[in-house]
Parts: C-alpha cells; structure tokens; sequence
C-alpha cells in the first residue's frame, strides 16, 4: 500500500480542516493506535499511521458529509487511491457505503469507535490515563449503555466481527495501542 503523502503534509491537512483539540487528539490517538497495530502484524505503520491521523478530516467542519467530503479534501495533498479508500472505509455502514476491505481497513473500522469509548474510560480513572487500565473495567463500561453512550456498540461488535476476534481480542490490543502512544499524544497536544 502506498500512502505518496508525509506526515507533516497530513498533519497540516488534518489542522486546516479541524480546530477543536478534541477532533485533533482523536486523530493523532487512532494515528498512534493504528500504528501500533502495523508494527505487531509487520505491515507498514506510516501507511496505517497516515490512514488514522486523517480519518476523521472532514468530520469537524462536514459533520452531515463526513466520508463523503473526505476524498476532495485528500484531494489537496494527492493522496493515494489506497488512502483514499481506507478512510472513506471507516465510516461503512454508518456514513459510507465504501466496505473495509483490508486488514488494516478492518482494524481502524473497529478500533477508531473503540478508542472514544476507552478515552473516556480512562478519564474516569484517578490517573485519567490507560496506563493502568485493565480490560474488564473496560468491558463494565462497555456493557453500561449510558456511559460515553455516543460510542456505538453496534459498531465496535461489527468491528471485531469483521476481524474474527472475540471483544476482548480488540479490547486487550487497543488498550495496549493506546498505552504506546499515550505519552506521545499528550505531548504533542501542549505544542498544539
């Protein structure tokens, strides 16, 4: 897969397109998540990484065309057609009728929801961090339809569907992703 982009040129994209803090640390912990996830399964984590940080760039100002304004936007810094479709692809079923077709495609499907939900798990925690998180705290919040109710189930369970794992496959995996990106993140977020 071929990404034909830099970091910084979708950093850049990214930042034009979305001001809220909340959308860029959304971008950069799928960014760090998903390229954790490359590095375990020996696939290309600045492709995967590229593939997380924008996808969710037309979210914060086309909320009604999210994946929809998307391949425009990609447009300005000639992504290619392999980007293109990875992100439009996270949005299936719910946004985009464009289906996750690779791994990598299905990992970010299942984890971009994901991360929301154990975000806001760990803000709960004294530590306010995943450090020290343990999957079945996770999976009690998981199951309380309530909390960080705008975290769809629905999708998170179609996700690990699409992988053929068992929810605490996902659950383990994405706590540790965020884990190696954690620091990372809240470091980048001060420059920002």
């Amino acid at each position: 897969m071929n990404a034909n982009v830099t970091r910084e040129e979708a950093l850049a994209l990214l930042k034009k397109y979305n001001q809220e803090a909340f959308h860029i640390q959304h971008a950069l912990t799928v960014e760090g998540v998903m390229k954790w996830y490359a590095k375990e399964n020996g696939e290309d984590e600045e492709f995967w990484g590229l593939a997380g940080l924008l996808h969710d760039v037309d979210f914060e100002k086309w909320p009604e065309e999210h994946c929809k304004k998307a391949p425009e936007l990609l447009a300005e810094i000639h992504a290619s057609e392999e980007l293109v479709h990875a992100v439009v692809s996270h949005g299936y079923g719910i946004c985009a009728d464009v289906e996750p077709e690779h791994f990598m495609e299905k990992v970010m499907f299942a984890a971009d929801e994901l991360t929301g939900l154990i975000g806001a798990a760990a803000l709960m925690r004294p530590s306010k961090s995943v450090m020290d998180m343990e999957t079945k705290s996770l999976k009690k919040k998981f199951k309380d339809k309530r909390f960080a109710a705008g975290c769809s189930r629905d999708v998170i369970e179609k996700g690990a569907g699409m992988l053929g794992w068992e929810l605490n496959e996902l659950f383990e995996k994405t706590i540790l992703a965020m884990r190696s990106c954690e620091a990372q993140i809240q470091e980048e977020m001060q420059q920002i």
